[in-house]
């Protein structure tokens, strides 16, 4: 071995092949078999790991491959008979286990940049059932669920839920599309990721941000435009009308793009409903599940079985639609999903009885999203690292 990498991890002395993490999204979204060797430390993996219908996640920590002589039982959790895939959080340590496996025979890659590499993985899919008009776009986080929507019609655009870290993203796709972003607009205070709006609003965007969230103590209302329920904003002719849908947190608000689909936030998702606890504890959520209900019941579920449902987040529950979105007609969510019938007290019972570990980071990413607290662009994106767990839990939700 030779050369200490900025990881502290010495360099193969065989060279060793990379995959990039968008090429090995690819293979695993044409269902090929991949089996992977994750060699983070065992609660970075419980925590959050790249899954697929076709991937065998092997976990076994990095450090058990630093001596000379690698144990014989480390070596036989390892399949021989096949490539392996190894990544760790950056890139040094995986490259490093693969030299070791190579000289042992193994057939074996790294992944470049690791997990923070797959962090950066974001896709824009055409929402094919989208009847209003222009395009609909929805936007993909692997790493995370993350979901936004781009809506587009006569040479403008808007974008809903925006990343920070996807901030020039945004401001490229509206020029591949040749159309201006005019308004980036949140649902509500994000728990799991950093917003995206302040960064466009300094590109010269429209920020939105519902006024109903403002109370949490937002820093920076006087540079946004505040919505309200029943407000419009026009996108060329298509438009986008302001619903307030409290639950999830007291200034939850979706977005109906046209009259086709309603950009509910983390109201309510494909797979589940929001979690009512990540604003006022587990004190304050029986009232904000009364809400969430109410809203739903009120403001959702009544309009045409047709309408789209599109969350901001999915999980691994979730299955997408044909056209490769998250999205789901509502007639089809009430139809399987058994939390969308059921009577308030039963609905209330539900979501308190069985809900996940809450966001990662979400008491710094809740008040850097108000202003309270800066966070550069790396210390933003190491934040948000991880599940976004803003839905209670996808077993007890859906139908048998």
């Amino acid at each position: 071995m030779h050369n200490m990498d900025d990881m502290d991890f010495p360099t193969p002395d065989v060279p060793v092949e990379s995959v990039t993490p968008a090429a090995l999204k690819a293979r695993i979204d044409a269902g090929e078999a991949i089996t992977i060797l994750d060699t983070r430390m065992q609660s970075d993996y419980e925590e959050w790991r790249i899954d697929g219908e076709r991937v065998e996640s092997i976990n076994v920590p990095y450090f058990e491959f630093l001596d000379a002589d690698i144990d014989d039982e480390v070596l036989a959790r390892i399949p021989d008979d096949r490539e392996i895939t190894v990544l760790c959080a950056k890139g040094g340590a995986s490259e490093y286990v693969a030299g070791a496996l190579k000289e042992r025979g193994y057939d074996v890659e790294h992944l470049d940049e690791g997990m923070n590499g797959w962090a950066r993985i974001y896709e824009r899919v055409a929402v094919e059932r989208y009847d209003g008009a222009g395009r609909l776009y929805q936007y993909q986080r692997p790493s995370s669920g993350c979901l936004g929507y781009l809506v587009v019609d006569d040479g403008e655009a808007a974008v809903i839920d925006p990343l920070r870290a996807f901030t020039d993203r945004y401001i490229d796709d509206a020029a591949e599309l040749g159309v201006e972003l005019t308004y980036a607009l949140d649902t509500h205070i994000h728990a799991d990721h950093i917003s995206g709006v302040r960064e466009l609003v300094d590109r010269g965007v429209e920020g939105v941000i519902p006024e109903a969230s403002v109370d949490r103590g937002v820093t920076y209302a006087d540079e946004m435009t505040l919505a309200v329920d029943g407000d419009e904003f026009r996108v060329g002719d298509a438009t986008i009308e302001t619903v307030s849908t409290p639950g999830h947190t007291s200034g939850m608000t979706s977005y109906l793009i046209d009259g086709s689909l309603m950009a509910t936030g983390d109201g309510l998702f494909v797979e589940s409903v929001a979690r009512p606890d990540l604003e006022e504890g587990d004190e304050g959520a029986p009232e904000a599940a009364r809400q969430l209900y109410a809203s739903l019941q009120e403001r959702v579920l009544t309009l045409p079985d047709d309408t789209l449902v599109g969350g901001a987040h999915y999980s691994d529950a979730a299955e997408p639609a044909a056209d490769g979105t998250y999205t789901a007609p509502i007639g089809r969510l009430v139809a399987e999903m058994d939390a969308l019938t059921m009577d308030e007290d039963e609905f209330v019972d539900l979501i308190l009885s069985d809900m996940p570990p809450r966001p990662a980071n979400y008491e710094d990413i809740i008040p850097t999203n108000l202003g309270q607290q800066e966070a550069d662009d790396e210390e933003a994106f190491e934040l948000e690292l991880g599940p976004n767990n803003c839905a209670a839990s996808q077993e007890s939700l859906a139908g048998d």
